[in-house]
């Protein structure tokens, strides 16, 4: 009797067909936890300025002035990181697509620092600029863990004008500031307050009693990027460096 070859059953975490199925998403989170965290302890990443802002803020746009604010922030932030030590203390970090996020990290590779992509998939195909250091250029699936990545290792953040992705990730941090989910002070700086102030009415929440009126103290607003790097740079400075990397944690759980 001729017996057939005999074959091996394929290990689980092998099978494609297993580990793109509904079963192994928590392992999909997972990845997108440990792969990041694994890439950013190897690169000495333990500070980072993210960049907030709108895909759809083009150079030759019409409100190209953003886009050039951001390009050129981005770039004083990191020509002054890289005055402070070596390696880069201060890393400019966006959500890795076009528009204020390219500028971004367009403006810290022309400061001659290493810049940080969190990109994620989206139905119109949102693809990583070219401006990203390629070992800093990360692939998404999941918004809450990309969102995870951008409060994890932030010092400050600075927001741009934009849309619902943007303001979605401004209140994010506001929320996590507001409630001391963080272990350390998250410093909000608002780029274009003629833009903020027609958007959001800050006071009208503090007159309907839905914030307090401290909460305004958590943002700042800047109509330039000198203006922005030097309130950056009130509150960073006293800041200790540490000698690994160093994530935020959540006051209630280790």
């Amino acid at each position: 009797m001729v017996r057939g070859k005999s074959s091996h059953p394929m290990l689980s975490y092998r099978d494609p067909a297993f580990m793109d199925g509904e079963d192994a998403r928590p392992l999909r989170i997972l990845s997108e936890y440990l792969e990041p965290l694994t890439r950013f302890r190897d690169a000495r990443i333990q500070d980072t300025i993210v960049f907030f802002g709108s895909a759809r803020l083009k150079q030759d746009g019409p409100l190209g002035k953003y886009y050039e604010a951001a390009r050129e922030l981005a770039r004083l932030i990191t020509e002054w990181s890289l005055s402070l030590s070596e390696p880069q203390r201060f890393v400019v970090c966006s959500g890795g697509g076009g528009g204020i996020m390219e500028a971004a990290n367009r403006g810290a590779s022309e400061g001659g620092g290493r810049t940080i992509g969190l990109n994620i998939g989206l139905p119109h195909e949102q693809r990583p600029n070219p401006y990203i250091t390629p070992e800093l250029s990360f692939e998404f699936h999941y918004f809450f863990m990309r969102k995870l990545w951008f409060a994890h290792l932030a010092r400050a953040i600075i927001v741009f004008p934009g849309g619902f992705g943007t303001l979605d990730e401004l209140m994010e941090m506001l929320t996590l500031a507001q409630t001391q989910k963080l272990d350390r002070p998250l410093p909000a700086i608002l780029f274009g307050p003629e833009y903020w102030r027609e958007i959001i009415d800050f006071d009208a929440l503090v007159r309907h009693g839905m914030i307090a009126r401290e909460d305004l103290e958590l943002f700042q607003f800047a109509d330039t990027p000198q203006g922005a790097l030097r309130a950056l740079q009130a509150v960073l400075m006293p800041a200790p460096a540490a000698a690994t990397p160093d994530f935020a944690n959540s006051r209630t759980a280790g």
